[in-house]
């Protein structure tokens, strides 16, 4: 049966002017946090100088972010983008006991993780975020990686974004991270928030209805069963288990923010393939990647 505290469906938890805000006030949650909002000239959005490690990440919009904290003090304007299906955006990430106003017009999310321990904040602009062409065939994903251990220096975790083109299938095969096994496998969290769209391209009605589907499984005697169709705005947890596909589904594009951290003292993101269907990562090899990506801001939707 599925879990209601691993799914959250838009908008059924806000909180001093947030969309949604998930942290470990969900049960059975303890390492991941995020927030989503949408903001209109003249209004704000706070963020309290908690121990919290977190990320500011535009959706669809601009942004100016003034901040101050034993990270850092100063106000950072983003950029942003028009819609999370134009490529990668400039992110803002905040140390650990800084507070923020946020004001802007548009959509955002910020990602967060508990730590008392603090890195400075940390600029990241548009041109500088490692873009990634992942997998191939119907496997083919683009990944935004502004918040892994290559790009950014964080305390607990690790974050990026991945836009999949429809009729794809992405975080695939599927994978788990739920034990840490020294080298092999980490143990974290995850969140999935997720956006669907009309596909770049197509003329749909009004009636459209862009959807996506996401699933997670058990990998072991912890039970978990959650199959489920997302929209904008919807957010997946995956405390533990073998997690994937998610599905875009014909005629539209699905887009994804994954929020990891966990208790390893090492931050780094080693995964298992569900050993039934790991093997598919082999035949990427002889196709080809889907000539439809990269999705970049100059391609109009």
């Amino acid at each position: 049966m599925a879990n209601d505290n691993w799914f959250i469906r838009a908008g059924s938890r806000p909180e001093d002017g947030w969309t949604d805000v998930v942290d470990g006030r969900v049960e059975g949650w303890a390492h991941t946090g995020l927030r989503t909002g949408t903001l209109s000239d003249g209004g704000e959005l706070r963020l309290p100088a908690d121990a919290v490690e977190r990320i500011v990440v535009p959706l669809a919009g601009s942004f100016e972010v003034a901040y101050d904290g034993a990270a850092g003090t100063g106000s950072q304007v983003l950029e942003g983008r028009g819609s999370v299906f134009d490529g990668p955006t400039d992110v803002l990430y905040l140390g650990s006991g800084t507070e923020a106003r946020i004001t802007g017009s548009g959509r955002l999310a910020v990602a967060e993780a508990p730590t008392a321990t603090v890195e400075p904040s940390t600029y990241i602009a548009r041109q500088e975020v490692p873009v990634e062409l992942r997998g191939a065939g119907q496997s083919s994903r683009q990944v935004h990686n502004f918040g892994t251990p290559a790009a950014l220096d964080a305390v607990k975790f690790i974050v990026c974004e991945v836009i999949t083109p429809a009729g794809n299938w992405s975080s695939y095969p599927p994978h788990k991270h739920d034990t840490n096994v020294a080298g092999e496998e980490s143990n974290l969290e995850e969140i999935y928030y997720y956006e669907t769209a009309v596909s770049r391209g197509l003329s749909a009605p009004a009636t459209a209805d862009p959807f996506a589907l996401h699933r997670t499984y058990a990998s072991d005697d912890r039970e978990i069963d959650e199959f489920r169709e997302v929209r904008t705005g919807d957010i997946a947890l995956v405390p533990y288990g073998w997690h994937g596909p998610a599905v875009a589904a014909p005629g539209y594009d699905m887009y994804y923010l994954n929020v990891m951290a966990g208790p390893d003292p090492e931050r780094v993101w080693n995964i298992t393939d569900d050993p039934a269907h790991g093997w598919v990562r082999q035949a990427w090899a002889s196709e080809e990647l889907d000539p439809r990506l990269p999705y970049e801001k100059e391609s109009v939707r």
